[in-house]
């Protein structure tokens, strides 16, 4: 959003679901940035079950939300596949690819401290965007 990223959040929970999507990414992530870009922002998801609870459709309607349209199963339209596959290349390209759960954390933070990723999602955002 806006030329930018949040920081990668790893979450320790185990199985991610619907209460852990509206607390830790619908509340502190995206009612802040509509809250900053206003009618402007257009919310995307994957339709993961974890996005589609009764509790997260009541959440973004309340939140005057709006939820872009997206197939479910369209990994080659959804920004967030090409960037697991980037992280996974650059994990596969290290010298010591990571074993344990502790080395897969630090180096994922490690990847994404470290690569801009922004600018090539410029060209794929503009092209998606609604007419």
């Amino acid at each position: 959003m806006l030329d930018s990223r949040t920081d990668l959040h790893i979450f320790d929970a185990g199985s991610f679901n619907g209460t852990h999507y509206c607390n830790e990414i619908i509340l502190p992530y995206v009612r802040l940035f509509r809250g900053t870009m206003g009618l402007q922002l257009l919310f995307m998801d994957d339709n993961a079950p974890c996005h589609r609870t009764v509790a997260a459709e009541q959440l973004i309607e309340s939140e005057d939300i709006e939820r872009m349209d997206w197939p479910a199963r369209s990994p080659d339209l959804n920004p967030i596949e090409h960037v697991w596959d980037f992280l996974g290349r650059r994990l596969a390209a290290r010298t010591l690819p990571p074993v344990t759960i502790r080395e897969l954390r630090l180096a994922l933070q490690d990847e994404w401290a470290a690569n801009s990723l922004t600018s090539s999602f410029s060209a794929w955002t503009d092209a998606v965007k609604p007419a």
